[in-house]
């Protein structure tokens, strides 16, 4: 018999008498209606992100009762709780800022609160990455849920779905091709349900990403929100969640070094958001691993991406998982992934895929020998620009602009951006470069996503489609086009992108993995001179907290003293 305590019996709260403190929390406990039997069962915490403001998790309410159900039917006793829950449209400067927030609150609730196993029930961009940040140092028995895409919507006879066609549409209206009554009509289309967004946008990538760890029941990132398979999941998932409580499968046992290059294989193939890698980078650092970018970029170059969904093919989460989910993909990158590593249904990936069965006849997963794109979707970049490292999404870039030399129009911040970006007088052709300034981790605070710059309305209205734009921000998942981002390390602490002036030729060239100012080293220490870039700072609060600990991108954008205290090393190997 164990001595670990366990259910009611963890975490006492200190009274100076154990005996007092499990009475009386027994005490209010049944207050609610509990019974002495109900409390000696193994307690799954579930932490509830449902909030008027995020539809993505929306659904949410029958989330909560499929798992409760699942927790039930295995012997277990579910106890739901809620945490932030961030949507990136709602969330000012950027959701990204409050990541780290989300991932400090689950990490000290899971450790504060009785509870043997938990279900983390997340789907909008930053709340997927935050949880399994926080779980990941909180070390207990945990599994993920997601909440699910939502389904695709129609204007006009055309299929449409957020927020890659949300980007298409818009980019329409700023260019005059279609009126304010059409623009306004799509509004109400992009959206058909609740639910994340339809495409392999942050959220898609990261439920991919949670399933290829091994962290999710099989088949557990692709059903859309409001559909019954999503609800089996989520019941599976509570019965799941009991089985590792009383194994004590702690989630260390899960994301190990091979799970991690597991889920940059799967990144790389789904053509997923770039966005992906700073979240993962920041897991791994909770683990004690630092995520190689060079290693990473050699992966890249041996893993095709296979999966046809916006923005890098045509189709939408509701298509892949008609087509199999993420047993289709897993199954045609067998060769490439460690199929030992274990997931929390205690078989390892490979035993799962197995489980799969053979697999059937479809068109949104590709084969190796026809993928979408012959590399991976992402490219790491290196040069006297970025020092420290760059990425582009090339499976969603223009081919005629991966190598290219042009001159550099600069913004010195989103403020300037906003001013001057439409104006007729702005000096900008279509061979420029568009470069944004501190809209990196301490520069905006928070990296928002305005490197997907827009297009200067004279230059959409003459047709351009797509230009060069780099910066050391992010940007969407759903986003589309050549663009150079997350800049390390960036201009609010002294990078070269600070003392990039207009009229500076820059070179990208994506084939050699070189982002090069065609500037001397003399010029530039002479601009740093002239020009000393001032970092940051705030006088209280959570922005204080942000500002003195965030790290670069390279290092995941998370605190400092967030980090494993044990480094382990590099990954991927």
């Amino acid at each position: 018999m164990s001595n670990i305590p366990s259910g009611m019996n963890k975490g006492l709260t200190s009274y100076g008498d154990q005996g007092f403190s499990l009475f009386l929390r027994k005490a209010f406990i049944k207050g609610a209606g509990y019974t002495n039997e109900a409390l000696e069962r193994p307690v799954i915490g579930i932490t509830n992100t449902g909030s008027g403001y995020n539809p993505c998790h929306g659904n949410m309410p029958q989330l909560l009762e499929a798992v409760k159900r699942g927790v039930m039917l295995a012997g277990g006793l579910p106890v739901d709780f809620p945490t932030i829950s961030i949507h990136e449209s709602f969330s000012a400067p950027t959701s990204m800022f409050l990541r780290n927030l989300m991932s400090m609150e689950t990490e000290e609730l899971l450790l504060a609160q009785p509870m043997d196993a938990v279900v983390l029930i997340g789907g909008c961009d930053k709340t997927v990455p935050a949880q399994l940040m926080g779980a990941a140092s909180a070390g207990l028995p945990a599994i993920q849920l997601i909440t699910g895409s939502m389904l695709t919507g129609s204007h006009r006879g055309e299929r449409v779905g957020a927020c890659t066609d949300c980007r298409r549409y818009w980019g329409k209206y700023r260019a005059n091709e279609i009126d304010a009554v059409e623009v306004e009509d799509v509004n109400d289309q992009l959206v058909a349900s609740v639910g994340t967004c339809s495409v392999m946008g942050t959220a898609s990538t990261m439920a991919c990403i949670a399933e290829a760890l091994g962290m999710t029941v099989p088949g557990g990132a692709s059903p859309p929100a409001v559909t019954a398979d999503r609800m089996r999941v989520a019941e599976e998932t509570g019965r799941q969640a009991v089985r590792i409580a009383k194994e004590g499968l702690t989630i260390d046992k899960i994301l190990t070094e091979k799970s991690l290059e597991n889920a940059m294989r799967v990144l790389l193939a789904i053509g997923g958001s770039t966005n992906g890698i700073i979240h993962l980078t920041a897991i791994a650092g909770r683990m004690g691993f630092d995520i190689d970018l060079d290693a990473l970029d050699r992966m890249g170059r041996q893993t095709p991406v296979l999966l046809d969904l916006k923005p890098s093919g045509q189709h939408y989460m509701e298509d892949f998982h008609h087509a199999g989910g993420m047993a289709t993909l897993l199954r045609e990158l067998k060769p490439l992934l460690h199929l030992d590593a274990l997931t929390v249904s205690g078989k390892t990936l490979g035993e799962e895929i197995e489980a799969a069965g053979p697999g059937f006849a479809q068109g949104v997963v590709k084969s190796a020998a026809q993928p979408i794109y012959p590399q991976g979707g992402i490219a790491v970049l290196r040069g006297n620009l970025a020092p420290g490292g760059a990425i582009i999404k090339q499976s969603a870039a223009d081919a005629r602009l991966m190598e290219h030399e042009g001159r550099a129009v600069v913004f010195e911040n989103i403020e300037d951006l906003v001013t001057r970006i439409d104006r007729d007088d702005l000096d900008v052709t279509a061979d420029d470069i568009l470069v944004l300034k501190n809209i990196g981790p301490k520069g905006a605070p928070g990296m928002p996503e305005a490197g997907y710059i827009p297009i200067p309305q004279k230059l959409a209205r003459a047709g351009v489609k797509d230009m060069i734009r780099i910066s050391d921000g992010r940007m969407s998942g759903t986003a589309f086009g050549t663009i150079v981002l997350h800049v390390t390390p960036e201009s609010a602490v002294g990078g070269p992108l600070a003392y990039v002036q207009s009229g500076d030729r820059i070179r990208l060239s994506v084939a050699n993995r070189a982002l090069t100012l065609l500037v001397s080293e003399e010029a530039l220490n002479e601009r740093a001179i002239n020009n000393p870039v001032v970092t940051p700072t705030a006088d209280r609060g959570y922005r204080k907290l942000f500002l003195d600990t965030v790290m670069q991108a390279d290092k995941g954008v998370d605190f400092d003293f967030l980090r494993a205290v044990e480094n382990r090393g590099k990954t991927p190997k």
